[in-house]
């Protein structure tokens, strides 16, 4: 790869030479960075990709790190998404703990410590960063948080039989490091701020099923509560809690969300609004450089969505490398999630948001709740019921007309509207 000769603005000529072996920069390590580099070889271009991701570890997948990475079932090398040898014969650069402090559109350069790197097209992977601290748990030794191979790996040591753990956070994170956690044998409390835990993500009858479940295991849910206080004392920690309780415990992980990573986009005069703004291509507010994940916010409906989701990362990604090489299409999402805890799986197809209408339906091992929205069909919410899943699904990307109706009749098979 050809190091940075960088031409003043202020010299005769203020066109820059562009090597044709600058090479196409991907700044971010994971689902995305990693989706985008190989979708660009899979589409026949041979020049220069690289891949510059902040970790030590090459991309890996981030969903097992609550799940099967910290109940010790899956080791850090079943999570990488591509070995060392299939990265070099794809002949993509991957390099790892390095960090970009600076991205400058005028002059196409990225700054590393001590050098800069001249790109011809660039990708923003940046992904997402936890929200900063509660400030009563700054500086704690025993506060975790679980976001990066390097947070699990700390968070397992202190994983022990007997240990008392709070969860600040009734989200996916929270849940499933509970569920982890009440299995290995820790004594578990959940605290959620908001009425009830996942409210953000599901409706209030996939809320009610998780929390049962998760009480079933011995998990205790605390809902509509927060923390004012907190205490440390010999190695424990003493949590003075809204609701006028003190739970005392062994260690705390903080679960409350994610923010898109867009401070390198943001110093570059780089659009954001609710993540790194593009357009239905990929596209950013400054040239040659594309943004892909669950740093990106793109056009959907009358607004703008950001998703954080493997498949949205993968997905987004693939059209972003096809409109790097001119052949982009505008990118039409079908949102859909999942999330192991204990022996339920929950798999989601698309957005539940502004519901008028649930239709619960009852199947051989579970139970999906259908959402319609002015008579229209918008989610399904299928737990232990992958068929109701894959059927809710293929009716959104269709486009398919389900009658809400005819769902009530438990007779009826949606399978017939595809």
């Amino acid at each position: 790869m050809e190091r940075v000769d960088i031409y003043s603005p202020n010299s005769r000529s203020n066109k820059r030479k562009i090597s044709m072996t600058d090479p196409i920069i991907i700044v971010g390590g994971g689902q995305a960075a990693a989706s985008l580099a190989i979708q660009l070889r899979d589409l026949g271009y041979a020049k220069p990709v690289m891949i510059i991701g902040e970790e030590a570890a090459p991309p890996y997948q981030r969903p097992p790190l609550s799940k099967k990475y910290l109940s010790g079932e899956w080791a850090d090398d079943r999570l990488y998404l591509r070995t060392p040898e299939a990265w070099a014969a794809s002949n993509i650069t991957v390099r790892t703990g390095a960090k970009v402090s600076r991205i400058d559109p005028a002059t196409k350069t990225v700054s590393l410590a001590g050098e800069k790197l001249r790109y011809g097209k660039l990708a923003l992977a940046t992904g997402a960063v936890s929200r900063p601290l509660p400030p009563q748990f700054v500086g704690l030794d025993q506060v975790y948080e679980l976001r990066n191979l390097a947070d699990v790996d700390r968070l397992r040591a202190a994983f022990h039989p007997g240990k008392r753990m709070a969860v600040i956070g009734g989200g996916f994170i929270g849940l499933e490091t509970a569920a982890v956690a009440a299995k290995t044998g820790l004594k578990v409390t959940v605290i959620e701020r908001a009425p009830r835990i996942l409210e953000r993500a599901v409706g209030a009858a996939t809320s009610d099923h998780f929390r049962a479940l998760h009480e079933g295991y011995g998990v205790r849910i605390l809902e509509s509560c927060g923390v004012n206080e907190v205490q440390t004392n010999d190695g424990t920690i003493a949590l003075s809690l809204s609701n006028g309780e003190t739970l005392e415990v062994d260690l705390v992980l903080v679960g409350i969300g994610v923010l898109p990573a867009t401070a390198l986009a943001e110093a570059a005069g780089i659009a954001v609004d609710n993540g790194i703004a593009t357009d239905a291509y990929g596209r950013t507010s400054a040239p040659e450089i594309w943004a892909a994940g669950d740093c990106a916010s793109f056009p959907y409906g009358k607004g703008r969505l950001r998703l954080e989701s493997v498949q949205n990362a993968i997905d987004q990604a693939k059209a972003v490398a096809a409109d790097m090489l001119g052949r982009g299409q505008p990118y039409h999402p079908y949102p859909w999630f999942w999330s192991d805890q204990y022996d339920a799986k929950l798999q989601i197809s698309g957005l539940f948001n502004g519901f008028d209408q649930v239709i619960t339906r009852k199947g051989r091992a579970g139970v999906a709740h259908w959402y319609f929205r002015d008579g229209r069909f918008v989610a399904v919410e299928a737990i232990n019921e992958p068929a109701a899943f894959m059927t809710g699904r293929k009716l959104l990307e269709a486009g398919a007309a389900l009658d809400a109706a005819l769902m009530a009749d438990e007779s009826f098979d949606p399978r017939r509207c595809l």
